[in-house]
């Protein structure tokens, strides 16, 4: 898919330690529990994201009287977060407990008789995790072990159907791996290295460069920092070790090659490990057309199972093996910028003809509405669910931003339905083994996102129940004061409808006058909804009403809607939010003489644009923006060398260019404008962005200031250092409180 500006049980008997009941957990918790009702509430703060809680990769355990699941919480240094596993009997008979005591614990996966957990573990080493290690852990007591030991470590763990291997990716390379064993071969003869040290003396090892020689157009990516072509990732297995005393047996290396693999999954009757691949050197002269590939378990040539024209992501095989369905988007036709996700099922032997499931639906599949609180550490696994008999699919599904579970018939003109409804966001979700049960992590603008089990109805028709299983962020949330969001929907200048959401403040007053703040999501191509955001709670706590649309571009209302502002961006969209301010004023509740913009990536662009188009905004905070779209085109970590975003080079079409490019309007800006930019971000290099706008604007002597961040990537708001996530928000009301509303500021602008 292409990139975007915003940027893989415990047995009954076990569960007598849950013996004692609890009163039937409400289905939906929007709100704080009544028992606070009686306690005095206060406004949220930007500091209490430090006591916030976050749940992430929920694994329902195979008979579905369990769920397993990552803990995520700010640290104690307020720089970083912690993971651990924990887990809740999916009856909600017990509240959840912890299973690991690490600091970097994560992706828990039940062994398939229930009786184990695999995870993942950072050991900490000079104050830094090292690689994850594969770890297993006996859920009948004892305490967890290693099994692997690999330099450069371990993901995407897989149990085999038997539960006698673990199938895993690791990046070593063939050298890494060579110099591994040489290493502990040494540490082996203690006598020999003593001896290699006194002959050695004042003599270097061979010198291992770090002088990076770059052949590739796209060589690094943001988050992540330089690709190393020379590592990509391959399949590995290790098997189960017979007994919890004998030692770990030694992995195995299944793949091998100069192509990243991506999986894997196993075969029904584990013969078999599947995985996919684009295997392309240079991939981004052409339009995306990834295989999925099997090998055998033990070792051998990998043959090509499905191939498909467009985007590939979270396969899953059918229970008898015969089938595979995925999310993805097919290619379009000339190319567009926006491709809407999709379901698509194939057989898996070669030649089979893939079937898009949703091709007349109106929603992104495998998606959910953005906000800033999406758990900023340990994933969200989402890849589609068969149904035991292979006669449907389930999958989450974002609508006109709103993110629920759907069920799909698994064949030409099947029927779509809904298995949750309302406003809300499934955030991940896996199922039992027979695909009755769900473990769902889900927000709403008043939750940030807790566990819930999900029954699904028998075949007579059973509504499906739902079950809240933790309530981590309770205690805290009973004591703030929060609001409800509105949703919207008014015309733009052409007629077209626009949704939108507003933020209003505690104790609103519909008689009285209030600054706004225009806050604009990125991508262009994603969508706000029905999910906890603190940004928009903590505007509203401070006097501020927020307007969060979604202009034309948006996802999750089609692809007419997504791809109407291709070559055309920014433009139309600015005036879709232009429209939505109006609709405000026209309220009579907005003060139009105190009015704030701000947006992060492609809601950052849309800010520079506005305001070298407008003076009606009396401040402006850009984040994470681009300026010039060139400048973009030579240095952003992924490449526009297919005709999706630009119809050419910037030497072929300059006059685009510049047309679209914010910059090029900079003597019109009267606004004060703040700039928020990472230093470690390769999405939208600030030297493309915040840098050209405010040594512009210094130049013009315009009231300017540039603020960055050491060390954050495109994701600052999202999974940022939480002192850096609480400084931001600071740095941004205290930009709008100076200027749309007279308090005093530490900015000496002029």
């Amino acid at each position: 898919m292409a990139a975007s500006l915003r940027s893989h049980r415990l047995r009954p008997a076990a569960f007598a330690a849950f013996a004692a009941a609890v009163a039937v957990l409400a289905l939906f918790a929007g709100a704080p529990s009544a028992s606070s009702s009686d306690t005095a509430k206060r406004p949220i703060a930007e500091t209490d994201l430090f006591r916030f809680v976050w749940v992430a990769d929920p694994q329902m355990s195979p008979d579905g009287h369990a769920v397993a699941f990552v803990r995520v919480a700010v640290d104690a240094k307020r720089e970083g977060y912690d993971t651990s596993i924990w887990i809740v009997p999916a009856d909600g008979g017990a509240p959840p407990r912890a299973l690991t005591s690490g600091r970097h614990d994560g992706s828990p996966r039940w062994s398939p008789d229930g009786r184990r957990l695999a995870f993942l573990r950072a050991v900490e080493k000079d104050g830094q995790p090292q690689p994850p290690q594969l770890f297993l852990l006996s859920l009948e007591g004892g305490e967890a072990r290693a099994l692997t030991d690999l330099t450069r470590g371990v993901g995407s763990p897989v149990w085999s159907p038997d539960g006698r291997a673990i199938a895993f990716a690791n990046e070593a390379n063939e050298k890494d791996l060579a110099k591994a064993r040489e290493e502990k071969a040494e540490k082996g003869s203690r006598k020999e290295k003593e001896g290699k040290e006194k002959a050695g003396a004042g003599e270097s090892d061979e010198h291992e460069s770090d002088v990076r020689v770059i052949t590739r157009a796209v060589y690094r990516e943001n988050g992540e920092g330089y690709l190393d072509a020379a590592r990509p990732s391959h399949l590995w297995t290790v098997p189960l070790p017979a007994d919890d005393a004998a030692p770990p047996p030694e992995p195995r290396q299944i793949t091998r090659g100069e192509f990243e693999e991506e999986g894997p999954a196993w075969s029904p009757d584990g013969k078999l490990l599947y995985f996919a691949s684009r295997r392309v050197k240079e991939p981004y002269y052409e339009p995306q057309r990834w295989t999925i590939y099997t090998v055998p378990a033990a070792g051998g040539e990998p043959r090509p199972a499905v191939s498909f024209d467009g985007s590939m992501d979270a396969f899953t095989l059918s229970p008898d093996g015969r089938r595979i369905a995925w999310i993805g988007s097919p290619n379009g036709h000339p190319e567009r910028s926006y491709d809407e996700s999709d379901l698509l099922v194939a057989g898996t032997s070669p030649g089979s003809k893939t079937e898009n499931l949703t091709a007349s639906f109106e929603g992104d599949v495998g998606e959910a509405p953005g906000g800033d609180q999406r758990p900023p550490r340990g994933g969200a696994p989402g890849a589609p669910v068969w149904s035991r008999d292979g006669g449907a699919l389930y999958v989450g599904v974002d609508v006109h931003g709103r993110g629920n579970l759907m069920r799909m018939e698994a064949g030409p003109g099947g029927t779509i339905a809904p298995v949750t409804t309302g406003d809300r966001a499934v955030l991940a979700f896996t199922a039992s083994a027979d695909a009755s049960r769900f473990a769902l992590t889900i927000s709403t603008p008043m939750e940030i996102g807790d566990l819930y089990a999900l029954e699904i109805g028998n075949p007579a028709g059973a509504a499906p129940k739902l079950r809240q299983l933790t309530r981590f962020n309770d205690e805290l949330f009973a004591g703030l004061e929060l609001t409800a969001p509105e949703e919207i929907t008014y015309k733009s200048f052409d007629g077209r409808e626009i949704e939108a959401w507003v933020q209003k403040p505690p104790g609103f007053d519909a008689h009285r006058k209030y600054p706004l703040i225009l806050d604009i999501h990125g991508g262009p191509h994603t969508a706000y909804g029905w999910t906890f955001d603190h940004e928009f709670q903590w505007m509203a706590a401070k006097g501020y009403v927020v307007l969060y649309p979604n202009p034309r571009g948006s996802s999750s209302y089609g692809e007419e809607f997504g791809n109407v502002i291709q070559y055309r961006y920014p433009g139309d969209d600015a005036k879709d939010l232009l429209a939505g301010v109006d609709e405000l004023i026209g309220r009579g509740y907005v003060d139009p003489h105190r009015l704030g913009v701000t947006g992060g990536s492609g809601g950052g662009i849309l800010t520079n644009w506005i305001v070298g188009h407008s003076d009606r905004f009396a401040a402006a905070v850009s984040q994470r923006s681009i300026a010039d779209w060139a400048g973009f085109w030579y240095t952003a970590d992924f490449s526009q060398f297919t005709r999706s975003w630009f119809k050419g080079a910037p030497w072929e079409d300059p006059a685009d260019y510049a047309a679209r490019s914010p910059i090029t309007y900079v003597t019109k800006i009267k606004t004060p404008l703040m700039l928020i930019e990472g230093e470690a971000d390769y999405r939208t290099p600030s030297g493309d962005g915040g840098e050209q706008m405010f040594r512009a604007l210094k130049y013009l002597k315009r009231p300017v200031v540039m603020v960055r961040f050491p060390g954050e990537s495109h994701e600052l708001s999202r999974s940022g250092k939480p002192w850096h996530r609480v400084e931001r928000l600071r740095h941004i009301v205290g930009w709008f409180d100076k200027y749309l509303q007279g308090k005093t500021a530490a900015y000496d602008v002029p």
